[in-house]
């Protein structure tokens, strides 16, 4: 596995490893608010392969409440 792809992996895991504990009784939420943004923010680029050619993230529809 590429390092890109190996550090793409481990960090979406850690991502969804953190929203579980999050939801688990007696969590501690300072630590899930204090942790999840710069988790989030040190999530590499996609490896190539991981989404369909010609995707664009920024394209798609307009949600209720969002500014068109």
């Amino acid at each position: 596995m590429c390092p890109n792809c190996e550090d793409f992996a481990r960090t979406v895991l850690l991502l969804g490893q953190l929203a579980l504990y999050a939801d688990m009784g007696g969590a501690d939420l300072d630590f899930v608010e204090a942790v999840s943004p710069s988790l989030a923010a040190s999530l590499p680029e996609p490896p190539p392969g991981t989404f369909p050619p010609g995707y664009d993230p920024e394209d798609g529809p307009t949600y209720p409440g969002e500014d068109s």
